[in-house]
Parts: C-alpha cells; sequence; structure tokens
C-alpha cells in the first residue's frame, strides 16, 4: 500500500482556494508517495496549467495518482444524464493529460433530501421522486457509466465508483452496479468514512473490488460530522484481500490542514500493514 493526500485535504470547498501546488509541496515534505487532485480545486484545465502541475508533481518524487470529480446519473431527463456522462468523459481525458490513471465516480442522488445535515441522519439514504423507483435509476447510472467506459479503456484511467450518497451508501448498491457492469475499467473507490454505521462489515463488502482508499481522518472534529474509525482494522481488511494501491488521505477536520495532515499521516504509517522490506 501507499500513501498519498487528496488535495481536499487542504481545501474543504472554502472561498479561498487552495493552491494544488502547495499541497505537492507538502506532500514532499510529508514524504508521501504522491496525491489526489480534486478538480474543483483546479485553477485552469489549459494544457500549460495541466503540464505545469505535472511538472510540478515530478520534480518533487510524487505520483498523480487520482482525480477526483463530480457526477450524478441519477435523473429522469436523459439530458442532465447525458451533460454528466459528457463531463465524465471530459474528466476522463483531463486525467489522461495529466497522466492519472483513475477518477473518483458518483453514482448521484435523488436530491429529495436537500439538507446535508438531514441526509447524514438517513445515512445518505432519501426517497425516490415520485413516479419513479430505485430499479429505474439503478438502470439509469449502469447506462451511463458503460458510456463513459470505452473512453475509459481508450485513455487508460479505470473509474472508481465510490460508496457516496443516493445509490452507493450501501455496500449493496456499490456492488450491483459494479457486477452488472463486470468491466476492468469499472472498479471501487473505498471510502472510509461514508458508511456511518457497522462501517467494517460494509467495507468489508467491497473491498475486493477497491482500486484507491479514501482514508478519512477528523482532528479537531469533522467539518459535517466525526467518526472513530480503526485503521488497524481497516488495514486488515485491505490486506486480506490483496490491496496494493493509494491509500489517500481525506483530511475532514476543523483543525488547520498543516497540522491534521501530518497528525494523519503518522496515525496511518503506525495502522497500516508494512510493505516487506
Amino acid at each position: 500500500m501507499k500513501l498519498g493526500v487528496s488535495t481536499y485535504s487542504y481545501w474543504h470547498f472554502k472561498p479561498e482556494r487552495v493552491p494544488i501546488e502547495h499541497v505537492i509541496e507538502e506532500a514532499a515534505r510529508l514524504e508521501l508517495d504522491g496525491i489526489e487532485i480534486l478538480h474543483q480545486q483546479m485553477a485552469s484545465e489549459a494544457n500549460p496549467y495541466l503540464q505545469k502541475l505535472k511538472r510540478h508533481a515530478f520534480i518533487h518524487g510524487l505520483d498523480l495518482y487520482a482525480l477526483s470529480i463530480h457526477q450524478g446519473f441519477v435523473s429522469p431527463d436523459e439530458a442532465t444524464r447525458q451533460k454528466n456522462i459528457n463531463h465524465t468523459i471530459h474528466c476522463i481525458r483531463l486525467a489522461h493529460e495529466l497522466g492519472i490513471p483513475s477518477i473518483r465516480l458518483n453514482s448521484g442522488r435523488w436530491g429529495t433530501v436537500p439538507s446535508f445535515n438531514e441526509l447524514m441522519k438517513t445515512e445518505g439514504q432519501e426517497p425516490t421522486l415520485p413516479g419513479h423507483t430505485e430499479d429505474e435509476a439503478f438502470e439509469w447510472v449502469i447506462a451511463a457509466i458503460e458510456k463513459c467506459l470505452p473512453d475509459a479503456e481508450k485513455y487508460g484511467v479505470i473509474l472508481g465508483l465510490e460508496n457516496h450518497w443516493g445509490l452507493t451508501c450501501t455496500p449493496e448498491g456499490v456492488n450491483r452496479i459494479v457486477s452488472a457492469i463486470n468491466s476492468e475499467w469499472l472498479k471501487v473507490t473505498m471510502d472510509c468514512g461514508n458508511f456511518l454505521s457497522d462501517p467494517y462489515e460494509k467495507l468489508t463488502q467491497i473491498a475486493d473490488e477497491a482500486v484507491l482508499v479514501h482514508a478519512k481522518t477528523y482532528y479537531g472534529e469533522g467539518e459535517w460530522y466525526t467518526l472513530d474509525l480503526d485503521y488497524t482494522k481497516i488495514g486488515k481488511i485491505l490486506k486480506d484481500v490483496g490491496f496494493q494501491g493509494y491509500v489517500s488521505i481525506e483530511f475532514e477536520g476543523k483543525a488547520d490542514a498543516h497540522i491534521g495532515v501530518p497528525q494523519s499521516v503518522e496515525m496511518l504509517r503506525n495502522a497500516l500493514p508494512k510493505q516487506p522490506g
């Protein structure tokens, strides 16, 4: 397992954006292996900026291993789904330009619980839109992802479906989509902080398809919620399925990131299985 950090750890969608270049320098200072780029944190999509990020990471000895993007395919409106398909394909090509081999994929959600705090009370589950069913939504999501797969294969970018809110807030939802598509270009981004109850049992159910792991940490208490996660136990789950990829820190606490991220690095280095040699 390799250890990296998401640029999101230093910027929780605040008005003042934290430059990705700064996160690269901090990751190198902490002797991490790489960084995950949050798409919304990028200052530009112009090619000179992309190549500058790639160069900056390389000279600091870091991989760019994932691009975390947002999309949602849960909509009865075909044009809306197509817009999100187009966005995903665009981001696959961005990842390719950056030399990034994976993107974080969301299924999307109904949006019938507008308040995030209320959504957390239901552990990410919400009622369907009137006149529609969950089975229908799964069909939309599966069909949409299938339209993205040719570009994923062409550009060599794995789609990592995250256990996020909406259809993928349960392991059954994640596995239903991944097994229905059954492609080597669709795997799982396993987020350790997105199952709010019985996390270890649920993480075990998706771990064998994981190609990337998000390690949520909450020093200073969480911005939205706080979980007491046992990463020694999570490390064993990953070791048992032979996971050898990136564990990507998503620091989500209220403490300053320059304090919380180093604490997260130290904790995870002590908790996760050591590489032989």
